[in-house]
């Protein structure tokens, strides 16, 4: 239910060609030991179903992470205020930033250094020269990254569309606040099998 009522009622829709962006999905938040573990990983199945149904449709599907150079000099006000983000950085212990599911050979990992997929990045630019006009994100955390991408994604001129099930937060609250947001100003959250069903087709 839209928690803003009326005014935010409408649909960016689907467009002709989607891509999955994969947001961040690495072991630093789905691991116990990880300086942004989640407390599950369960949003690693979910993630993993919607890229299966992405390749198996022929759909791009793009992966993002964080990475700073050794000395952090990149992170700008965002290493800043997060000083934890400096696990991302070249070289540091733990490998945390290390994908936590593979990407196929020929599927880009975008290199970030902010919350947002596109700020300082190619991805607008490579997702334009592929013909894409719908954005489908997925990834952590929902009230960072995910929701920084997806708003981005529509001041870029997609349509974006957040896959509920395959976004996660640290707690139940801030994922549900953060989606019913989402969904009301900035893109369409749906559901894991809408996604599945839009993205092969049927």
């Amino acid at each position: 239910m839209n928690p803003h009522g009326a005014p935010f009622a409408g649909r960016v829709g689907w467009g002709r060609q989607p891509a999955l962006v994969v947001v961040d999905l690495v072991r630093a938040y789905v691991e116990p030991e990880g300086p942004f573990w989640l407390g599950t990983a369960d949003v690693l199945g979910p993630a993993e179903e919607l890229v299966a149904a992405a390749r198996a449709a022929d759909v791009p599907v793009l992966w993002t992470v964080v990475r700073f150079a050794p000395d952090l000099t990149d992170g700008g006000f965002f290493v800043a205020k997060v000083p934890s983000l400096a696990c991302f950085a070249e070289g540091a212990p733990g490998g945390w930033g290390e994908l936590a599911l593979a990407p196929r050979d020929g599927e880009p990992v975008v290199v970030k250094q902010h919350a947002s997929s596109f700020a300082g990045t190619s991805l607008a630019g490579t997702l334009r020269a592929r013909g894409v006009d719908t954005v489908v994100v997925a990834g952590v955390s929902t009230s960072g990254c995910v929701r920084a991408t997806a708003t981005d994604a529509l001041a870029a001129g997609f349509r974006p569309i957040v896959v509920r099930d395959a976004c996660a937060d640290r707690t139940v609250a801030l994922h549900d606040q953060n989606l019913a947001d989402l969904d009301a100003k900035y893109a369409d959250v749906v559901d894991l099998a809408d996604a599945v069903t839009h993205l092969g087709g049927g």
